[in-house]
């Protein structure tokens, strides 16, 4: 057995290294000990990397348990009794603190130790969750970030040793890349070792200055239960994953490369030999005549996406907006960029993730965005535009399976009248009135258009995430002028949406720049943009309703049953035996009824698909 010890903020630490099968009598007698005291004991994995479900034997490599004072490190790669171990110490444990732990240690242990999620979900603590509980911003956003290592350097100790510095010196001096160093480091080395124990006492010490902090906060306990809730139910949806279709996936591949040539062949006949510089774009696009309004912090021609969609004359669906002359330099670069990105962030991705029986498991991050927003990486599926077919036909509901959506109804523009209690936008609700053209006939009159209503649309969602009228005009097509008397009008139809705005920027000053939503979430504000208080109240209270919407599913059965695979914004994606979709779908939308604070939260109509993801779109499988 090997021994490590050190110092953090002056409380020494002891850490073990179990070697040998007769080394394990040692640690299971102190599990033992832990666990008659009751004392929370944090876990954590070394693995070969992130892909937990795509890489087979050998992922995990090494299991770490620990208290404040005192570590100890199995070597599971070294043999099948080190993983009977540390599975044993699992189920014997009654109280478990990890850092991420729904959203990749449970499912580790899941998969490689063949411990159920659900079982060390029940009774773990999940010190990521509890820090951004008080500032879910990221470092660069003014907060301390959600990593261990800098949480710890707050809360801990500022001088405390970041092994991981040290790691990627040792991955250096063994000529390897970051990316393959956890996998091909050797398992007895000391920097290793030392990390792996650390990362255990660092979470131990963390937890209870973390649960001092909300209780000082007034973060009610309740809210942390429901976000490690929330937390279970999207590590169960990631771990049963959903089916590619292989031989699709590498066609389409194959036809986005060609796609991103053959456009770039496009904007090379207008001077643009490469479509990712920016200048090169510029110049051609002001040699065609057009006119550049915005510059970058260095100075330089701003061609962004928002840009070069207004040019091309689309809109965010990359529909025609029908409002000038689409510029086919514009079009040719946007479309080569996407699908350049397509094939690298989707196809590509796709086929790297593909697991042994042919699923993918998007990974669901419950709470990355300063408002608590969930989002889907490793493949990013939340990113795909709204109206794609071609990417979602890769993905598959299981055989013999359909797939299904169910969506909110206006979840935003719900939660704002709910929220600011504003009258006519609940009387509209209320009488099952569709809020855009009740918007519009009130803004524009009985007489209003469709462009009008994509107008009054643009601005309902302005108010709700911070866009002006130069961004409602671009988006629409719409004359700047227009839109701003539009704004105005609305203004005065909605005036208890600006009132509610005022009142909640005071309230937030008072509270220390941070606004607090009916759930009890803390959303710091930056002192130069306390506008974005209205996005930030609407988009958390939304989120929240995803969040009791997938709990009400669970209290059903549907997560167990294995139905539910994915939320993607505001709609959930299913996966059904076909005799039964109809009842299972009817039964999700149910789970997305209910009410707030007088106002009806409600589904949509549920959409039943073919086989592929992509059929909910038009595809034809």
């Amino acid at each position: 057995m090997r021994h490590f010890s050190g110092s953090l903020n002056g409380q020494p630490w002891d850490g073990y290294v179990v070697e040998r099968p007769q080394d394990l009598h040692a640690f299971e007698t102190w599990v033992r000990r832990q666990a008659e005291a009751g004392v929370p004991v944090a876990v954590d994995s070394e693995t070969c990397g992130l892909k937990i479900y795509a890489w087979g034997d050998g992922f995990l490599r090494l299991a770490q348990f620990g208290t404040e004072d005192e570590a100890w490190a199995l070597p599971i790669e070294h043999g099948r009794v080190f993983a009977e171990s540390a599975a044993w110490a699992l189920r014997t444990l009654p109280d478990l603190t990890g850092h991420n732990w729904g959203g990749f240690d449970a499912q580790v242990f899941d998969k490689h130790l063949k411990v159920p999620l659900e079982e060390t979900c029940a009774k773990a603590t999940d010190t990521m969750l509890l820090a951004k509980l008080i500032d879910p911003r990221k470092d660069f956003e003014g907060g301390v970030g959600s990593s261990l290592k800098p949480l710890s350097a707050h809360y801990i100790d500022a001088n405390a040793p970041d092994t991981q510095d040290g790691l990627k010196s040792v991955f250096k001096a063994l000529k390897l890349k970051v990316a393959e160093g956890f996998a091909k480091v050797p398992l007895d080395h000391p920097t290793y070792l030392e990390y792996g124990l650390l990362d255990v006492i660092l979470t131990s010490r963390l937890r209870p200055r973390l649960e001092v902090h909300l209780e000082r906060l007034g973060v009610s306990p309740k809210l942390s239960r429901y976000e490690h809730r929330v937390a279970r139910i999207c590590a169960q949806m990631q771990r049963a994953g959903m089916v590619l279709d292989v031989p699709y996936t590498e066609g389409l591949r194959d036809d986005l490369v060609t796609d991103a040539e053959t456009h770039a062949a496009i904007a090379a006949r207008y001077g643009v030999d490469a479509v990712n510089s920016g200048r090169k774009v510029a110049d051609a696009l002001l040699g065609m005549g057009e006119t550049l309004t915005e510059k970058t912090a260095s100075g330089a021609w701003k061609v962004d996406k928002a840009v070069l969609m207004a040019l091309a004359d689309l809109d965010r669906d990359w529909k025609p907006i029908g409002s000038r002359t689409p510029n086919p330099l514009a079009d040719a670069v946007l479309r080569s960029k996407r699908s350049g990105k397509w094939r690298s962030a989707y196809a590509d991705n796709f086929l790297d993730q593909v697991d042994a029986s042919g699923r993918i498991h998007p990974g669901i991050q419950t709470m990355q965005a300063r408002t608590f927003r969930m989002s889907v990486t490793n493949p990013a599926v939340q990113t795909l535009p709204s109206s794609d077919k071609m990417i979602r036909r890769a993905i598959l509901a299981d055989e013999g399976h359909v797939p299904g959506s169910v969506d909110f109804q206006a979840v935003e523009l719900r939660v704002l009248a709910a929220l600011a209690d504003v009258k006519r936008m609940k009387a509209a609700i209320a009488a099952g009135e569709d809020l855009h053209s009740y918007t519009a006939r009130l803004v524009f009159g009985e007489g209003f258009t469709e462009k009008d209503r994509k107008v009054s649309k643009g601005i309902a969602f302005g108010k709700v995430y911070g866009g002006g009228a130069a961004t409602v005009s671009r988006q629409t097509g719409a004359p700047l002028a227009a839109v701003q008397r539009a704004m105005a009008a609305y203004d005065r139809v909605y005036p208890e949406v600006g009132r509610a705005a005022k009142d909640w920027r005071i309230e937030a000053f008072n509270n220390g720049m941070v606004a607090t939503s009916i759930t009890g979430h803390r959303l710091p504000l930056d002192r130069d943009r306390t506008y974005a208080v209205t996005n930030y109240l609407v988009q958390s209270t939304a989120r929240d309703c995803l969040g009791q919407a997938l709990i009400n599913m669970d209290e059903k059965g549907l997560i167990s049953a294995g139905y539910v695979r994915l939320p993607v914004h505001d709609e959930v994606i299913l996966s059904m035996p076909k005799a039964d979709a109809e009842e299972i779908s009817r039964a999700v939308a149910d789970c997305m009824t209910f009410d707030l604070l007088g106002v009806p939260i409600a589904a949509g109509k549920p959409e039943i698909g073919i086989r592929s993801w992509g059929s909910l779109y038009g595809a034809d499988f």
